[in-house]
């Protein structure tokens, strides 16, 4: 995958000392930027994240999808992201139907909503009840095992500074076609949900592939996306496991050099004959 063209502005260079036992040397480091990121709809502010200044675009927009301030893409009318002191604001705007059901929501909450756990109805909101997602797509035992090696192909900012999370789509057949990255793991699925919706591509169709843990936040966006599959190199925390049986997500975790555990629904993985024999 090439770099996108604001790959370049979300790493600095750092000098420092590095120790080799009895060697001292200098040393160039890139390291990752993390710029607040305020997302306004219609005006008013719904949150205020630290955010790698990459793909602001699409980062508003997942997050407006997988907090359930849209049902879908038709609902925003403009997105855009504008450089202000201090920070980025990426600024949504609503149809009159959805900015009027968003402000009833907002009218029944104490205080703002930046961390997105304010207010009286926070815990229920923490823990909120998730769609149970669709059969979706199946994929053959092997490309989910092999997905978290085929996402490394896609992490230009990884390679740049080794500090940051990657969200993939892995679709049947084709491997991964989609990816975004973050200092937030949650942010850089934000922004894959919101690139997918902005090519008209329905996470339905394939797998999300997560370079982190899978927390409980991670699986409740991934079901508000429809998506099937979560496929991981690292591990689900218990909540987010009993959240995804609940859902009826397919959760596959420690996917690496071609291996892979499968904890719940495992009917949408396929074994082929060579795995059965």
């Amino acid at each position: 995958m090439k770099a996108r063209p604001d790959i370049a502005r979300v790493a600095t260079g750092a000098r420092g000392l590095a120790h080799l036992g009895a060697e001292r040397r200098e040393i160039t480091r890139a390291l990752p930027e993390e710029t607040p990121v305020a997302i306004t709809v219609n005006g008013s502010t719904q949150a205020v994240m630290m955010a790698s200044p990459a793909d602001i675009e699409d980062f508003a927009t997942g997050f407006a999808l997988s907090e359930g301030i849209v049902e879908s893409l038709a609902e925003i009318e403009s997105v855009e992201a504008l450089e202000i002191e201090g920070g980025i604001e990426a600024r949504l705007w609503l149809d009159d139907a959805r900015a009027e059901a968003l402000g009833e929501r907002r009218r029944a909450m104490l205080g703002p909503v930046g961390c997105g756990l304010c207010g009286i109805d926070s815990l229920a909101q923490a823990m909120r009840p998730l769609p149970e997602v669709p059969d979706g797509a199946d994929f053959d035992v092997a490309e989910i095992a092999g997905a978290g090696d085929g996402l490394r192909a896609h992490q230009p900012m990884h390679d740049l500074t080794r500090a940051v999370h990657a969200a993939g789509f892995l679709q049947p057949g084709q491997g991964i076609t989609h990816a975004r990255e973050d200092v937030g793991r949650h942010n850089a699925l934000d922004k894959l949900i919101g690139a997918l919706a902005r090519d008209g591509i329905s996470a339905t169709g394939g797998a999300f592939v997560m370079t982190s843990r899978v927390s409980v936040d991670i699986v409740q966006k991934a079901a508000m996306a429809g998506v099937g599959t979560i496929v991981s190199v690292s591990a689900p925390t218990a909540h987010a496991l009993r959240l995804a049986e609940q859902a009826g997500l397919t959760l596959a975790a420690f996917a690496r050099a071609g291996r892979v555990e499968v904890f719940c629904h495992p009917r949408r993985i396929m074994e082929s004959e060579s795995d059965v024999a």
